[in-house]
């Protein structure tokens, strides 16, 4: 598998995938894993979280500039993904301490009944590649105090990142005589993400994607009367009406529309306005845009990088295109770059109501 950074289109690195029958020897590993995690008490199991949680913060800086490397998230939202997953190991630490069960009296005498809560087994986390890790520690971290082991299939956008996270927990892990309750597996085989999402063998599949591939998921999974957390696409409105204080919200719509160079599924992506201040509105924006630097995500100065891949680039343009066919009148950008990488101008676009392409969501930053 070929990594290739977004903001040149030069080849990072070359990952190796999983062979079909190495996954099967993951699972049943995992399953080993799992009979002895279950019976450790949940308070060692929250210690085990915590100091990965240390190991995090070490490598904080580092961690966070291979994400904007491979990803094409701006430093800042890089660092601050690694800090979400270390404030999720502190969350879970604590909450290893807080698995309380009911106490209820019987009808028979001196007999009290009481509620436990069992481990589920194996949790299969399917990430996306716009938070490659912390979308991974939100899961993973909470599963590992409940007494879960955790199967993890990173994007292939983004396993850089995968691998570097998971090298941190699988030291941590056995430098303090845990089990390997963590894995990974690397795979851009459809067929075997399908059997991921099929095996019988994970008690819960959480998946992180696009609203098409998850209910594709969803109806794999269903087959097997499988659980599923599913986290998918989103296409947000900000009202804004007379009242509004526009210093505030200018820079929060231009954030939300731009911010990860629109590649959330809590992006802005339509922008619903009273009439009475829409023109100074759109014009305060279109000033606004012309001040967002698209660069280098890791140059301080950088306020919107590049999109994940070429791919992303030509949805883009289409999206652009059947907009402008539709009668909707740009107001601001709606070019890709002509440079190395992946850029395209955050672009504002004038709709009528009736528009049927504001109902879609397009990974971009087009709102």
């Amino acid at each position: 598998l070929e990594i290739h950074n977004p903001s040149t289109g030069v080849r990072m690195a070359t990952v190796a995938t999983t062979h079909p029958d190495h996954y099967d020897r993951l699972l049943a590993e995992s399953r080993v894993a799992f009979d002895a995690w279950r019976l450790t008490p949940a308070p060692k199991r929250g210690q085990a979280v915590r100091l990965i949680g240390e190991a995090l913060r070490q490598y904080k800086s580092p961690l966070g500039s291979l994400i904007s490397l491979e990803t094409g998230k701006i430093r800042a939202e890089g660092e601050g993904e690694v800090q979400e997953m270390i404030d999720m190991a502190d969350f879970a630490v604590g909450q290893s301490r807080m698995l309380y069960g009911l106490t209820l009296p019987s009808e028979r005498p001196e007999h009290r009944m009481f509620e436990q809560w069992h481990p589920l087994g194996v949790v299969g986390i399917a990430t996306a590649f716009n938070f490659p890790v912390a979308v991974y520690a939100w899961n993973a971290f909470l599963a590992l105090i409940c007494g879960d082991v955790t199967v993890w299939k990173p994007s292939p956008k983004a396993a850089l990142a995968a691998v570097a996270v998971q090298k941190i927990v699988s030291r941590v892990l056995e430098a303090n005589g845990f089990p390997q309750v963590s894995s990974l597996f690397i795979t851009h085989d459809h067929q075997l993400a399908e059997r991921f999402y099929a095996d019988s063998r994970i008690g819960l599949l959480s998946f992180t994607g696009s609203t098409a591939i998850g209910t594709r998921v969803a109806e794999i999974a269903a087959r097997r009367l499988g659980r599923c957390l599913l986290e998918l696409g989103g296409n947000n409105a900000i009202l804004i009406d007379e009242s509004a204080d526009l210093d505030l919200a200018v820079p929060a719509i231009v954030f939300g529309a731009a911010g990860t160079a629109g590649q959330r599924c809590t992006s802005t992506r339509r922008l619903i306005v009273e009439a009475s201040i829409a023109d100074a509105l759109i014009e305060r924006l279109v000033s606004a845009y012309r001040e967002i630097r698209i660069g280098d995500p890791l140059d301080p100065q950088t306020l919107m990088g590049p999109l994940i891949d070429q791919g992303a680039v030509e949805r883009y343009q289409t999206a652009i295109r059947d907009l402008q066919s539709g009668g909707a009148r740009i107001l601001y950008g709606g070019h890709a770059l002509d440079r190395p990488g992946n850029f395209v101008e955050p672009t504002l676009v004038r709709v009528e109501p009736a528009c049927p392409l504001i109902q879609v969501e397009t990974f971009a930053p087009i709102l």
